[in-house]
């Protein structure tokens, strides 16, 4: 039975669309790529596009949607995820998350005597690092052993940490194991502590779209698909800052802690009977979003992945008394349904009706571009949300397990929930 796949990869600076179609063990595969970290949302659906038509078939002939499902960058991993499950949401059909370091390692010829560490940067003197061992099948099903899954670790510990790690995979593998490298993070860590010499390093640097799109079909053929609401990223770094004991223990985070924002109590009050605006957020209100997020979530979006969001291009919204941000939102526009990412309004202002209006503006925007719905995930602890995103008619289609940091090294899941759009309502119209 042939299988007709689109896979979609943006977790490094490498923008990549493969459409696989024809036999599943010998498919036909076309792949478009582009350089460029800040253009992932612009460019992802114009390639995908694009190949469909070079192959003259349509997004009706889709049977799944494969992602690159990180762990790399936080906006990167967002657009992949957010668009394949748009599409995935509006044609019925599975999707297949494919992880970067496996989509690496697909890469590399490694035998089963072998330990194949992928090491990927994540920026902030750290890395990303998994490690596998190749164990059988034939070269469009090989089968891998995953002797660490993805991890965060400090750059300088990397090397030592797998040399201290050697003896113990080769027992759990009951033979000797030497090491081979790949990654784009290898010239980093060469910075700190070389890797030994008899270490063999690959070329393979970055995932590409082509082989998360063959990992996604030996996956469909293993039935590994997944419903499209359980689609998320992995994310591997869950915090900003560790205790010095994590570092210690080769864990990484952030040394450079960036300067607080003014607090609440410090800002000017708002002129009464000012009259409240709709606008988009720019880059100096990066200060402002980082505050009133963190205000407001245990666990908030940081000024960086605020700043990639508007380096991404994101739709967004804030709203503004006297030209001060008091509330705001960004919204990641899919073909078939728009992904709310972000809201937040001043914790002292709310109830006063600024979240309706920054909610009536993500619809507004949806239904301008033909988009049928508008989606998004919220903590089922935070009942408030629930309520309010509830009140404005949005249902619960689904949950992600695991989905959000809790604290502890616990996740907490997230509820999905979604909005159909009638095109045809009167204006206004709540």
């Amino acid at each position: 039975m042939n299988l007709t796949l689109l896979a979609l990869e943006t977790s490094s600076s490498r923008c990549g669309v493969a459409l696989l179609h024809g036999d599943p063990k010998n498919p036909r595969v076309l792949v478009q790529e582009h350089e460029g970290a800040q253009e992932h949302a612009e460019r992802l659906l114009p390639m995908a596009r694009e190949l469909l038509a070079q192959a003259g078939l349509d997004v009706a002939d889709l049977d799944a949607v494969a992602f690159g499902q990180g762990p790399g960058g936080f906006t990167g991993l967002r657009v992949a995820c957010g668009v394949a499950q748009g599409i995935a949401l509006a044609r019925d059909i599975p999707v297949l998350p494919v992880v970067s370091h496996q989509a690496v390692a697909a890469l590399v010829p490694a035998r089963p005597d072998q330990a194949l560490v992928v090491a990927l940067d994540a920026r902030m003197e750290e890395v990303y690092l998994a490690v596998y061992r190749r164990v059988d099948g034939a070269a469009d099903d090989t089968r891998w052993d995953v002797l660490q899954p993805p991890m965060l670790i400090a750059a300088a510990e990397a090397v030592p940490w797998t040399e201290a790690q050697v003896a113990g995979w080769s027992r759990q593998c009951g033979a000797p194991l030497s090491v081979v490298i790949a990654g784009d993070a290898w010239d980093t860590l060469a910075e700190h502590m070389a890797p030994p010499a008899d270490w063999p390093r690959f070329d393979a640097t970055r995932p590409e779209a082509r082989q998360v799109a063959r990992l996604a079909a030996q996956a469909w053929r293993r039935g590994e698909a997944v419903a499209a609401e359980l689609a998320a990223p992995l994310y591997v770094r869950d915090k900003v800052a560790f205790t010095t004991a994590e570092r210690m223990q080769g864990q990484g985070g952030n040394p450079r802690a960036e300067p607080a924002a003014p607090s609440a109590q410090h800002l000017p009050p708002v002129p009464a009977g000012a009259v409240v605006e709709l606008g988009p957020l720019h880059s100096d209100d990066l200060d402002e979003m980082a505050r009133i997020e963190a205000a407001v979530q245990a666990f908030p979006w940081t000024r960086g992945n605020f700043a990639d969001a508007l380096a991404s291009g994101y739709d967004t919204c804030g709203v503004r008394r006297a030209g001060r941000l008091l509330g705001f939102c960004i919204l990641m526009h899919a073909p078939d349904v728009s992904h709310l990412l972000v809201i937040a309004v001043e914790k002292s202002l709310h109830g006063q009706g600024l979240g309706t209006q920054l909610m009536r503006w993500c619809e507004e925007r949806a239904a301008a571009r033909g988009i049928g719905g508008v989606l998004l995930e919220v903590r089922p602890s935070n009942t408030r949300a629930l309520a309010f995103y509830e009140r404005h008619g949005f249902l619960k289609i689904g949950v992600r397990r695991g989905y959000y940091p809790a604290g502890k090294g616990q996740r907490e899941d997230a509820v999905v929930m979604q909005k159909r759009l009638a095109h045809d309502e009167e204006a206004g119209n709540d």
